[in-house]
């Protein structure tokens, strides 16, 4: 236990079109400070989860969360990338400072904008994540790699498009309740289910429904130390934060098994001293909905090929037994690639210090996290609680 998140903001996810990335940072940071009571003098150090890749010209903003006051002159600061899980890696690097008595209080920003370029050009960038060697000429792109990962797994445990569906259709009944969500409309789960000209096949098995969004955003939360939280207004600890990575050519490993995922997870339960069954809920990567259905049985919710159990049975829908994504997930709430990890972490605190509104699922104690990057090669898992 070695670090809080002691105060938090959260940019609306969408088509930002008057914003650009540094204007994003700014708004992030100073909400961020302002919500922890504390200012630049107070920061020891920045990181910034930044993945761009060609999203947008300026490629080293490390320093543009400076532009929110001059005075964070003359304090390291850090840009950190690890693809989807960009986010989640600059909180482990402030986690890490802290830890190393680096410092006590550390700004971390997550932001992407996405949407300067087309369509084309961003399927063009995100691949980039992927192992281009064997992935680069895929149609689809990302779409693809997980269009081609539904495929095999259907292969072993049959056609699972009506599971996937009841998840898009959950996620994104959750995300009308979320004020940062993308898209707040209940598309309901006919639509979900139906190809359709609003709802074309993408790739592979993969409906629109069952891709998330591209998107504008930016969060930030404030970290310190447990001994700095305890003096502070509210405090959410980490019980666990693991990171994994695993083989980035899915060549080498069985993709529908999720093992990296699954090993994330029984780590940050091993270092927690908690269950999966002690969680009230979690916020889970459900950049496709192939992947939210490999999460359950990488997390232990279900046994291996019955991860359809968990939607179909109601046990992760809100009022279920561990509600999974009660955000919307990267489905309904979007995913600006730097920013979802980090906004991850501000609702999942919201959540356990009963500030999420319509989203607060009823006496929420303990909060897991799972951010992924690439197809499950870089995988974070955090635990969260309040401190007192």
């Amino acid at each position: 236990m070695t670090a809080c998140i002691v105060g938090w903001s959260h940019v609306p996810f969408g088509k930002h079109v008057d914003e650009d990335v540094e204007s994003l940072i700014v708004k992030a940071a100073l909400g961020a400070m302002e919500d922890a009571g504390l200012g630049p003098d107070d920061i020891d150090e920045v990181y910034l989860g930044h993945f761009n890749g060609g999203f947008v010209r300026q490629d080293f903003t490390a320093s543009l969360v400076f532009q929110a006051d001059d005075r964070f002159r003359f304090k390291p600061a850090t840009r950190v990338e690890n693809a989807c899980a960009t986010g989640s890696a600059a909180i482990h690097m402030g986690l890490n400072a802290i830890a190393a008595k680096k410092a006590k209080r550390v700004l971390v920003v997550g932001v992407e904008k996405m949407t300067e370029i087309s369509g084309q050009q961003v399927g063009d960038t995100l691949i980039k994540a992927g192992y281009l060697k064997e992935d680069g000429e895929i149609e689809g792109g990302f779409a693809g790699i997980f269009g081609q990962i539904a495929q095999k797994y259907f292969q072993k445990h049959g056609d699972q498009s009506d599971a996937m569906a009841r998840i898009a259709a959950k996620n994104h009944r959750n995300g009308v309740s979320n004020p940062y969500a993308q898209l707040r409309k209940d598309l309901g789960y006919e639509f979900c289910r139906d190809v359709s000209e609003k709802n074309p096949l993408v790739a592979g098995p993969l409906r629109r429904t069952d891709c998330s969004l591209v998107s504008d955003g930016a969060a930030a939360i404030v970290l310190a130390d447990v001994d700095t939280a305890l003096g502070m207004n509210k405090a959410v600890v980490f019980r666990a934060a693991q990171q994994v990575n695993d083989f980035l050519p899915m060549s080498k490993r069985d993709i529908t098994l999720f093992e990296g995922c699954e090993t994330a997870w029984k780590r940050a339960f091993a270092q927690s001293g908690v269950t999966l069954d002690d969680l009230s809920l979690v916020e889970t990567h459900d950049c496709f909905t192939i992947a939210e259905l490999l999460e359950y049985e990488a997390m232990g919710l279900t046994p291996r090929g019955k991860g359809h159990m968990a939607i179909e049975e109601g046990w992760v829908e809100k009022d279920g037994k561990l509600p999974v994504n009660p955000s919307g997930g990267l489905k309904a709430k979007g995913h600006p690639i730097g920013a979802t990890g980090v906004s991850m972490h501000v609702l999942a605190a919201m959540q356990l210090t009963n500030t999420a509104g319509d989203m607060q699922i009823r006496n929420a104690k303990l909060a897991g996290i799972f951010n992924m990057g690439g197809a499950a090669v870089a995988n974070f898992v955090s635990i969260l609680e309040p401190l007192r």
